[in-house]
C-alpha cells in the first residue's frame, strides 16, 4: 500500500527561526548541533547567520535526504548523521549551541504513507525511524485495553481514554488510520463527535509518542546535551505541546550545569502566525551552559 500513496516533497518551514538564530547567539566559526534537522530549514539559518559548521542529525532518513539536498550549497560547513537525538554520541565534540525542534514536522504529516495523520487514507505506522520494529499497529492490535486507556490519556491527555481503548480492542484489528479514526469516532457522544477536533485527535497524538518514546527521548537528550556544550554554549529547544514543554522548562530549571534564558517560552507573533498558522503551539525554550560561579 505504501508504494501506492501519493506523496509531496519533504520541506520544511522552520519555526521561530528569527528567535532561534538570536537566541543562540551565533558567532563565526562557532559549531553547532542540529539535533532534529528535519528539512534543514533551521540549520540553513544558522548556516547563513555566520560562517559556522553545523552537524545535522535526524532519526528520519526521508528528513535528513532532504536536508541533504536544501543545505547542499554549504558544502563541508554542514555534516550529517542519521540518529535519535537521544542515542547520538558526539565523543569528545563539544558545541556553541544546540537545538532541537521536537515532535512530527509538517512534512511527516504531509506524507501519507507515513502515518501520522487520519486524513489519508494510509497504513498505521507513525515511526520516525523507519528502522525500528514497533509500529502504530502493532500498538493498536496487540497492546491490552488497559494500557491503551493509559497511553491515550497520560500522552494524548483524552478524557474519553477509557470508552475509546475499549471501542477500540472491540473492533480490532486495524490495518489504516482512517478506519482506526473512525473507530474513535463512534465510540464516543455525538457532542463531542462533532466539536472543535476531530476526536481521534489526541489519540493519534497518544500513539506517535507511545511509538517513538518521544517523551523518554526528550528526557534523555536534555540530561545528555547539556554536557555537549562549551562554556556559555546554549541550548534551544522548541516544543508543541503541553507534555514536551513541561519535561523542558523542569529540565532546565532542575540543571546545576543550565542557566535558563527564557523565563516564560518564547511564542510566535502574529505576522509568523499569518505564513505558518502551524506555528500557533510552538514554544520556545534556551539556557546556558554556565559554572556554578557565574549563577
Amino acid at each position: 500500500m505504501q508504494d501506492e500513496l501519493p506523496e509531496i516533497a519533504f520541506a520544511h518551514i522552520p519555526v521561530l527561526g528569527v528567535e532561534v538564530v538570536a537566541g543562540l547567539s551565533i558567532a563565526s566559526q562557532g559549531h553547532y548541533l542540529d539535533a532534529t534537522v528535519g528539512g534543514g530549514g533551521h540549520s540553513a539559518l544558522i548556516l547563513k547567520a555566520a560562517e559556522v559548521s553545523v552537524l545535522a542529525i535526524d532519526q528520519d532518513d526521508q528528513a535528513l535526504k532532504a536536508a541533504q539536498e536544501t543545505l547542499v550549497e554549504f558544502g563541508d560547513r554542514v555534516q550529517f548523521q542519521q540518529s535519535n537525538f537521544a542515542n547520538f554520541d558526539p565523543g569528545e565534540t563539544k558545541f556553541d549551541g544546540i537545538l532541537a525542534d521536537l515532535g512530527v514536522s509538517s512534512a511527516q504529516f504531509d506524507m501519507p504513507s507515513r502515518g501520522f495523520s487520519f486524513r489519508h487514507t494510509a497504513p498505521l505506522d507513525m515511526r520516525m525511524d523507519r528502522r525500528q520494529d514497533l509500529t502504530a499497529a502493532d500498538v493498536i492490535n496487540e497492546w491490552e485495553e488497559v494500557n491503551l486507556a493509559n497511553i491515550f490519556y497520560t500522552y494524548g491527555e483524552e478524557r474519553l481514554s477509557r470508552r475509546i481503548a475499549r471501542r477500540i480492542v472491540e473492533k480490532r484489528p486495524f490495518q489504516t488510520t482512517t478506519d482506526l479514526a473512525e473507530a474513535i469516532a463512534y465510540s464516543v457522544p455525538p457532542k463531542y463527535r462533532y466539536g472543535r477536533i476531530h476526536p481521534a485527535t489526541r489519540v493519534f497524538q497518544a500513539l506517535r509518542i507511545a511509538v517513538n518514546q518521544e517523551l523518554t527521548a526528550l528526557e534523555t537528550f536534555i540530561d545528555k546535551a547539556q554536557h555537549w556544550l562549551k562554556p556559555d554554549g546554549k541550548i534551544a529547544i522548541i516544543s508543541f505541546h503541553s507534555l514536551e514543554d513541561r519535561i523542558v522548562k523542569h529540565r532546565f530549571k532542575e540543571s546545576p550545569l543550565l542557566k535558563v534564558l527564557t523565563k516564560k517560552p518564547i511564542v510566535a507573533q502574529a505576522e509568523e502566525l499569518q505564513q505558518n498558522p502551524r506555528a500557533r503551539s510552538a514554544k520556545l525554550r534556551i539556557a546556558e551552559h554556565a559554572s556554578v560561579d557565574n549563577f
